[in-house]
């Protein structure tokens, strides 16, 4: 049997593409109309414009705060660091899009071409795309209902001129909703490669990212595995390790033992890592030797391997 998504009253409900949880979600229209869980014409749209990107990759967390779109950010400069790579770095986060001030591209706009959107370029090989080049002021409050966010989210997936892409790295909000349904289901008929998933040693954090793992399982979304962020503090003077945040429940590690995923790595907490992106520059050539950058290092290399031993395969939409 097929999964649904959460709370979908199923096709054959009366209140099918009616009820509450249908608010946003792709299929709604056609539920409502009777025609079952026929795909949104969008999702084969997607699938034609995404046949130009080899490699999709999801950068989820339950929690705000643990450091996923720094982690995205720098998945894409290491990734771009070969300059034979193409990256894309969309950013999801409709109410808090941090990407533009992280990739140092405040205040840039996106253009139209006759081919869609253009993505505002970091690197030749490097682009990206936020809702942030969309508002007039980085103070702006984006105040959406999950509907809209919804269509912004299938704009961006068909309607950005995205070109020969080797990577695209999706940039989410917290949580297991309407952005995370969207990204999951306009995506389903183009494979995505799978979800790296951020959290930070303490118990608050994981107890978040169980939900998140549960998420992925229950949209049949692949598991690339978890990164530990702010794992330890080395201090830059004596290099002694303090745990900022202690692990009280045996952290990242203990949790991906007991739920059988991978641990990629850990992130130690650099404070340079703030400054860097406060600056808008990449951390990675900011601070060569850091630990923190030595274990990014190591995180993308695992993230490469697993892309390349996971070749694309046919997706089927979800409860269809």
């Amino acid at each position: 049997m097929e999964e649904v998504p959460q709370g979908c009253p199923g096709t054959g409900s009366a209140q099918a593409g009616r009820g509450a949880s249908c608010q946003g979600c792709p299929n709604q229209r056609l539920c409502a109309s009777g025609a079952g869980a026929a795909p949104d014409p969008a999702i084969e749209e997607i699938k034609e414009k995404m046949k130009t990107v080899k490699h999709k990759i999801l950068v989820l967390s339950g929690k705000g705060g643990v450091g996923k779109s720094t982690f995205s950010a720098h998945l894409a400069h290491g990734l771009a660091e070969d300059e034979n790579t193409q990256v894309a770095l969309l950013d999801i986060d409709i109410c808090g899009p941090s990407i533009p001030k992280i990739m140092g591209l405040e205040g840039e706009q996106v253009h139209q071409s006759g081919s869609g959107w253009s993505p505002v370029f970091v690197e030749d090989n490097l682009g990206v795309m936020s809702v942030g080049f969309l508002l007039s002021s980085p103070d702006d409050a984006v105040i959406w209902r999950g509907p809209k966010k919804n269509g912004m989210i299938k704009q961006f997936l068909r309607d950005v001129d995205w070109g020969e892409v080797d990577y695209l790295i999706v940039d989410t909000p917290p949580g297991t909703s309407d952005e995370h349904l969207s990204a999951v289901q306009y995506l389903s008929a183009a494979h995505i490669d799978g979800a790296v998933i951020i959290t930070t040693p303490q118990e608050v954090s994981l107890q978040d990212v169980r939900k998140e793992i549960n998420f992925c399982h229950k949209v049949k979304l692949p598991v690339i595995g978890v990164v530990e962020n702010m794992s330890v503090f080395i201090c830059p003077r004596c290099k002694k390790e303090s745990q900022i945040f202690p692990p009280t429940t045996g952290g990242a590690e203990v949790m991906c033992q007991d739920l059988k995923i991978p641990l990629l790595g850990k992130v130690p907490l650099d404070p340079h890592i703030g400054k860097s992106c406060d600056k808008g520059q990449s951390f990675l050539t900011d601070a060569p030797d850091s630990p923190a950058t030595l274990a990014y290092r190591s995180i993308i290399k695992r993230i490469q391997e697993f892309c390349g031993h996971h070749p694309p395969k046919e997706e089927h939409l979800i409860g269809s």
